[in-house]
């Protein structure tokens, strides 16, 4: 009998400690502290937001455009437990989704181009949702799936704040803090590289450039074109888009680019079949264009799909450097330099899978 008291009496001490905790207290799987008791940690993502996760994270999915990318860039696929609809189509475009095709089309679909499935993402139940949201489409996500949702922004630039923050932000949800670092310090060393290499020319020394069949919402004809476009902006190109007073990728109007008479024309795989099909219908327009009476057409392996494949558009720019100043990019070779960068960015050598599908550094002629 004495036993028994000293059990119960031990079990209601017990329940009154338990019951002692604070009503606002979190649980130990929930988000609601830092403490490391508890297992969970605070990050700041890209709109400012404080977000607690998992001190380790071992699953995600990635919502929007941007997200796979760049956490396939992180070498973190091994964390993806979900994709979008429009990540498992296989595009040449879109290397890192062409890579890990195998993987990706294995993996439930969780949404599709920003547009969430909420139910099936409670279901795989993630660690962490990354988004690329703004703070409000951020926070209300979270609120609907009761899961953390760490926000990154869309990118379409090459190069900028954005991408790097973006990096060093999947290195700590990731923790990949270390491949983060080697990324950033690669791709801040090829802009300063690229940057230095055309540093001092005269504006007015420099060969006038227009890129024609640029993809955006779709393929676009000879009247595809882009301000700021991110290869020539890297090497300080004189780009006749810019002159427009327009940003990102739009159209022209053909009379413009015909008074402005390119010195050198780049072309977009993606935009040939348009092309060359205006092509066949107005050839005298074409044919009185100096860069193509003189052979002064080059290719750009199309990098614009769901926004800025970066791997692509840095090997883009590599290229158009050495056509534009080919004694300032006398020592690099297009093709070694774009393997050198798939190999860093991507994990892997894609230059002959891009050439396997039309897609490869070289001069272009129109009409063929």
């Amino acid at each position: 009998m004495k036993k028994i008291v000293v059990l119960m009496l031990a079990l209601t001490l017990l329940l009154a400690a338990c019951s002692a905790q604070p009503s606002g207290s979190p649980s130990a799987s929930g988000p609601g502290s830092s403490s490391p008791a508890n297992g969970l940690r605070t990050v700041t993502d890209c709109t400012g937001r404080q977000v607690e996760i998992p001190e380790v994270v071992e699953s995600i999915v990635c919502v929007n455009v941007g997200t796979l990318r760049f956490t396939t860039y992180m070498q973190a696929t091994d964390l993806v437990i979900g994709v979008e609809q429009n990540e498992i189509e296989p595009r040449i475009s879109k290397p890192f989704s062409y890579i890990n095709n195998a993987l990706f089309s294995t993996l439930p679909v969780m949404g599709d181009n920003g547009t969430t499935y909420d139910e099936e993402i409670v279901k795989l139940s993630p660690d962490v949702v990354m988004a690329a949201f703004d703070k409000d489409a951020a926070d209300a996500l979270q609120k609907k799936l009761g899961i953390p949702v760490v926000a990154i922004a869309v990118i379409d630039n090459m190069f900028d704040k954005a991408s790097y923050d973006t990096i060093a932000l999947m290195g700590e949800v990731y923790g990949r803090r270390e491949r983060a670092n080697e990324l950033l310090t690669y791709i801040k060393g090829l802009e300063e590289d690229l940057r230095s290499r055309t540093a001092g020319i005269p504006e007015e020394e420099k060969p006038t450039v227009y890129a024609a069949g640029i993809s955006f919402k779709g393929a676009h004809g000879f009247d595809g074109t882009e301000a700021n476009y991110s290869p020539f902006v890297a090497i300080g190109a004189k780009n006749l888009a810019d002159e427009t007073g327009q940003t990102g990728a739009f159209n022209i109007d053909l009379e413009q680019v015909l008074q402005w008479d390119p010195d050198i024309i780049f072309l977009d795989f993606n935009g040939m079949a348009l092309i060359n099909e205006d092509y066949a219908k107005n050839p005298d327009y074409y044919n009185s264009l100096t860069a193509v009476k003189k052979g002064r057409l080059y290719s750009q392996i199309s990098f614009r799909s769901n926004a800025v494949n970066a791997e692509l558009a840095l090997a883009d720019a590599y290229y158009a450097g050495k056509v534009i100043y080919p004694e300032r990019f006398k020592d690099v070779d297009p093709v070694a330099k774009a393997e050198e960068i798939f190999k860093m960015v991507l994990g892997t050598e894609f230059y002959d899978t891009l050439k396997e599908n039309g897609c490869e550094f070289k001069e272009m002629k129109i009409g063929e």
